[in-house]
This record gives structure tokens, sequence and C-alpha cells, in this order.
């Protein structure tokens, strides 16, 4: 393993994947006690698109944004409960196939134009059309609208997790093209910001009138893209910035020492996950992939990186998901694993090509490289382009795939249904018994079996090392205490609408 500095961890050992800072401006629109000014937001990762069927649509940049322009039927709260969003209520069939939803009334888009039961549906065409990541969830599902208030979802199959899957659902008004640029230069939505401006390096959102929750108090938001850690901590320190999340553990205590802010670390929903390529020669067989993760020290690096923010994952989903079950922890021997890869003929000459994107994600996965090639595994670390990255993701062109994955739904089925079956085609991997579970999990409508056959299905693909799930993250919030409305978000997802700056 790699030596792990306490500088090299400052600059890239950011344990949340989707790290953001909101900031609030010099202005707070005059304001005596609370209300009015302006939040700006910067992140570490471009918003390239707030398309939310497109291929890019799926990611947490993306998703930040799009939650403030576009509603949803149903969305999840920071405890993991279910709430209503464009429809009050729900229920399904006795086979857990179809779903009634009831649209909540009097709702508006931005332009003023009343939301109607046909744009949801023709929103729910799109999506699926355009099969983006997300649009994996409901593969062969249909919508119809049985009345101007009413919508139904039909699935292929029995699938008791439909209300959490449709929580990465977005609806936009009927008529969007599959590439209409045009419309997302100026979308019209029916969430509590509106879209004054869009580049690569800012977003600026207003606020909305025609929100039915009512309009966010903030007079703007900015989302600046805003890479460098040194930079949001300044700004977080100086008071120009109002909330930073995803804080390194070197900062951390600086950061509690600090009387003007409030600090939370919170059990975050995402988990490091590095798939195998099963589909490759030297990676298909489970000896080997298992001997590889037993090659890594995943519990020095997390110590050493992470202290506060990371702890080794016990699962290939986050304790907080419907469906987590702890499996037996893969012990860290690089001798007995050395002993297994030539045991089962693994070719030492074979270079595994390791591809992540994002530079904070960097030192983690040097040092994986480092524990590999100590016991003679060659290995290929290709930092991505985001772009690059997902093209390459979907195509299985890679060995080794690094991931931060979260899960906005907390429900099983959005990784393991979704990521895990051989139609997903996702990781080379292919096991009818896995299926099945996954199958059973999906149609069960009593939670405490849905857990179980979950947990089921997470053993097969932990004992089968499909990947290597070795960190849970936290993230580290800390908000200036002059602004007020702001909750932590397990999946880096905060809701902006509830913002007030307080002079």
């Amino acid at each position: 393993m790699i030596p792990l500095t306490r500088r090299a961890a400052l600059t890239l050992g950011v344990a949340a994947a989707m790290a953001l800072t909101a900031c609030s401006g010099a202005t707070t629109g005059g304001s005596s006690s609370s209300g009015g000014g302006e939040v700006v937001i910067a992140g570490t990762y471009p918003v390239d698109s707030i398309d939310p069927g497109g291929p890019q649509g799926g990611g947490t940049g993306p998703q930040m944004v799009e939650q403030q322009i576009f509603s949803r039927l149903v969305r999840t709260k920071t405890d993991g409960s279910v709430e209503g969003d464009l429809a009050t209520s729900w229920k399904s069939d006795a086979t857990a196939r179809t779903w009634t939803f009831t649209l909540r009334k009097g709702v508006k888009f931005s332009d003023g134009t009343a939301l109607k039961a046909a744009d949801v549906v023709d929103s729910f065409k799109r999506f699926t059309d355009l099969k983006g990541t997300n649009a994996a969830n409901f593969p062969g599902y249909t919508m119809t609208a049985p009345s101007d208030g009413t919508v139904v979802l039909t699935a292929s199959k029995p699938d008791a997790a439909i209300p959490r899957k449709l929580a990465v659902f977005f609806v936009l008004p009927s008529g969007v093209g599959a590439n209409d640029t045009a419309f997302f230069d100026k979308p019209v939505g029916t969430g509590p910001f509106k879209l004054d401006k869009f580049s690569p390096n800012e977003i600026v959102l207003v606020p909305n009138a025609q929100y039915y929750g009512g309009a966010p108090k903030v007079t703007k938001v900015t989302i600046k893209k805003m890479p460098e850690l040194a930079a949001r901590l300044t700004a977080l320190r100086t008071g120009e910035a109002d909330v930073v999340w995803g804080i390194p553990d070197d900062q951390l205590s600086e950061v509690q020492k600090d009387s003007t802010l409030n600090v939370e670390i919170v059990q975050s929903s995402a988990v490091y996950t590095m798939w195998f390529n099963s589909s490759t020669p030297a990676l298909k067989d489970a000896a080997v992939r298992r001997a590889l993760w037993e090659a890594v020290d995943f519990p020095t690096i997390i110590k050493k990186l992470y202290p506060q923010t990371g702890s080794l994952s016990d699962s290939v989903v986050s304790k907080q998901t419907l469906g987590y079950v702890a499996q037996t922890p893969v012990k860290y021997d690089p001798v007995a694993a050395k002993a297994a890869l030539t045991a089962a003929g693994f070719d030492f000459g074979t270079k595994l090509r390791l591809q992540f994107a994002n530079a904070e994600f960097q030192q983690f996965n040097q040092a994986v490289v480092s524990d590999l090639q100590k016991i003679g595994v060659q290995v290929d670390l290709l930092q991505k382009e985001q772009a690059v990255f997902t093209k390459d993701l979907l195509a299985l062109n890679w060995d080794i795939n690094f991931q931060q994955l979260s899960n906005p739904m907390l429900d099983a089925a959005n990784t393991v249904g979704r990521l895990y079956p051989c139609a997903a085609k996702r990781n080379g991997y292919c096991n009818p018994a896995l299926d099945k579970l996954i199958s059973q999990a999906a149609a069960s409508t009593d939670e405490k079996e849905r857990v179980k056959l979950y947990g089921e299905a997470e053993k097969i693909i932990w004992d089968d090392a499909v990947g290597m799930f070795p960190m849970a993250v936290k993230y580290a919030y800390a908000w200036n205490k002059r602004l007020s409305g702001f909750t932590p978000d397990p999946n880096g997802l905060p809701d902006f609408s509830k913002l007030q700056v307080n002079s």
C-alpha cells in the first residue's frame, strides 16, 4: 500500500463522492431577520446535463439540480420513509403489479400551466424510452391516465418497491422530445425553483412563484463549479460559505471548533463499490476475484484516509437501505491471496484496468493498486472524465470499476435488483440463482420477507466477489448558524426550498 500522508488525504481523500458546498452571497436581500438573500452552492462536480432521462441525468450532481426544478410522484425523506410529492396517495393491487397514484390538485408548472395526468404519463414514457441509468428500474413498465387526477403504473412483474423506485422519476410537461436540448436551456417544471441560467461552470436558480408548496424564501441559488477543497473550506471559515459537506477528516476537528457553525456527521446511503468485470477472462473465476479482495488492506486504507467519515462495509448496500443484511468480512491476507491466485492459474503477466472518475478518489485507488502490486498483480489506474467513464462503464470497457454508489431510493431494489441480474449486463456477472432471489424479493409485499431474500442475494454477490465493497461512507456537514432550514441528507441531495438567510 502506498504511503498515505495527512496532506495527501486533505487534498485528495475526500470521503463524500458528491462533495458540494452551499454558500451565501454578500447580499441578504435587505432582510432584518430572515428570508431573502442569495445562496451559492460550490460543487466538486460539473453538472453537464439536467435532463432526468439522459445518460448523465441519474448522477448525484444532476439530480441535485433536477429535484429543485422538477417534481416527482413521491420522494424519500431523510429518515428513509416515502412521502408524496405530486401524488397524495398510492396503492397497489394484490399482486404488486398495478399501482394507482392520486395526483395533487391545483399543481401548476412554472409557466402557469396546470399539471395534468398526461404530463406524468408522457414523462414516464420518455424516461423509459431514453433508457438512462435509472430507467433500468422499470423494464417493460407502462403508465396510463384513467382520469385527469389519477395515473396507473403497470409493472411487467410483481414489484413491491415501486414507490421508492419512483423517487428518481421526474415529471416534465408533455411534448418534450427525446433530444430536446432547447427545453432544458429554459425548462418548465413544478419544483420549488426555476432555471435562470445554465452553463458548465454556473447554474442559477430563482424561486418558482407557482410552486404548490410555496415559493422559497431565498431570492436566488447559484451553483458554481468549485472543485478545489481549500477554496470551499476557506469560504466556510470566512463566512462566504453557509454550508459545506464532504469535509475530509483532516479538517473536521478545526471546523468543529468554530462556534459559528453547526457540524454533523451523517451515515450516507453510499458504499464504495469496486466491481470486477466477470466477462474478462482473467476474472471469470470467483476464486480469483475473492483473492484479489483479500490482497487489499482496506481497514488500514480507511483508517488512514477516512477515520471519521468512513467505516469498513459489511454489505453490498448501506445500513439505511431496506434489504441490508450484514455479511462475513473479507480478511486481509496477502499471502493467502497470492497462493489462491497461483492455485487458480491466474496469469500474473496480465495487466488489469482499474477505472474511476473524479480526483478525490485517486489516492484511495492508488492504495488499492499498490497493495495488488505487492503480490505481483499489475494494474493500470485510469482516471477518466465523467462522460467517458460512464460510456466505458456501460460498455464494460474496464476490468475493475470504482464507483461510490449511493441509493436515493434507500431500497435494495435500486442496487441489488437493478445492477446484478443477468439482464442488467452491468458487470459481466450472471447467476440464475441470484436472479431468482431478486425476483422473489421484488414480488413480496412483506418487508421482512423482502429483507430476508435480499440478504440471501447479497450473500451470493459478496461470496462470489462480484466486486469489492470496502467502505460505507459518512458525510460530514457544516453550516453557518445564520442559515436556517438546512437538513443534512444521507444521499448528498439536500433540499434547498426551505433555506433562509438570517441576519
